[in-house]
């Protein structure tokens, strides 16, 4: 399964502006690129909800060979909770981790040139404050399961993923397609997996001709699939295929077809501009507050 290869994580983000801060001014990122919806996505990209939304790319570089955040942004709604699901993203950078004492955002250290410390609205980030890496500084997620067997059967061999090391003593495996991308590592919670509402999505991309006998793979295997094979359109930019998968504890996968997605995902360089542009104008805060009201809890 080589042609695979991880593309990003999803997170929903309730504050647009300090979440921008921490991914660009603490972690170095890059805004890759930036899109506003008027309506909900077809393959619920920004969750489950139908109205005003938008999309930022933010990564070290390329998405052709970075992994990288998809933050989603539900205008109105102003906090999501955190569940048991999203264990982290380690982030080899020991310049995230000197940016982030310059400007006195928390940092607890684990272990020796191990940080950890967490995005807007809870999410856990770990820095090894080592050099960044000449290829991806983004090391790999890790997601709660309750079950170790049964997820590492899943994602090995439905989805065709290596297994890398697996570590008995602190129930976790980790696995990806290649030595060289964001890997996947997987840690046994030793109970019920909640996603809370801030539940967040793993990308993944293969070659188009893969995604029906992806789909059929599944539904042979009595997998759930959320989304069966669907086109989505962005204005101007190609159309891509996906099938959105969830996992036996519900985490949510979406696998695209590589070729479009390539198109689809090439760099933007207004997307920094287009990023504030829509912070300034965004005004639903100063609307809520002057009519006394709070926005919605997801």
């Amino acid at each position: 399964m080589a042609l695979r290869r991880a593309l990003h994580f999803v997170f929903k983000v309730a504050d647009r502006r300090k979440t921008a801060t921490f991914y660009r001014d603490v972690l170095g990122m890059k805004v890759l690129r930036h899109e506003e919806f008027e309506e909900g996505c077809k393959a619920t990209c920004n969750g489950p909800y139908d109205g005003k939304w938008s999309k930022t790319m933010v990564g070290f570089g390329s998405e052709d060979d970075h992994f990288v955040a998809e933050l989603t942004y539900n205008y109105g709604v102003g906090e999501y909770q955190l569940g048991n699901d999203f264990l982290g993203l380690t982030v080899q950078s020991s310049r995230a981790v000197s940016n982030a004492k310059r400007m006195g955002w928390p940092l607890t250290e684990v272990e020796e040139a191990l940080y950890l410390t967490h995005a807007p609205g809870g999410y856990r980030f770990y820095l090894v404050d080592k050099e960044q890496p000449d290829g991806d500084p983004v090391q790999k997620v890790c997601l709660a399961v309750s079950d170790l067997q049964r997820s590492t059967h899943y994602w090995a061999t439905l989805l065709g993923m290596k297994v890398m090391e697996t570590n008995e003593q602190k129930k976790t495996v980790l696995m990806g397609y290649t030595d060289t991308q964001c890997k996947l590592e997987l840690h046994d919670v030793g109970g019920t997996v909640d996603h809370g509402t801030a539940f967040g999505r793993i990308a993944f991309s293969c070659p188009r001709e893969q995604l029906p006998d992806l789909e059929a793979l599944m539904k042979k295997a009595n997998q759930r699939i959320l989304t069966s094979l669907v086109s989505l359109d962005t204005t101007g930019k190609a159309t891509v295929e996906v099938v959105i998968l969830a996992d036996p504890d519900g985490h949510e996968i979406c696998f695209v077809g590589d070729e479009a997605f390539r198109q689809l995902s090439a760099m933007d360089p207004q997307g920094h501009d287009l990023l504030d542009k829509a912070m300034a104008e965004d005004k639903s805060d100063e609307w809520f507050a002057k009519h006394n009201r709070q926005k919605a809890a997801a």
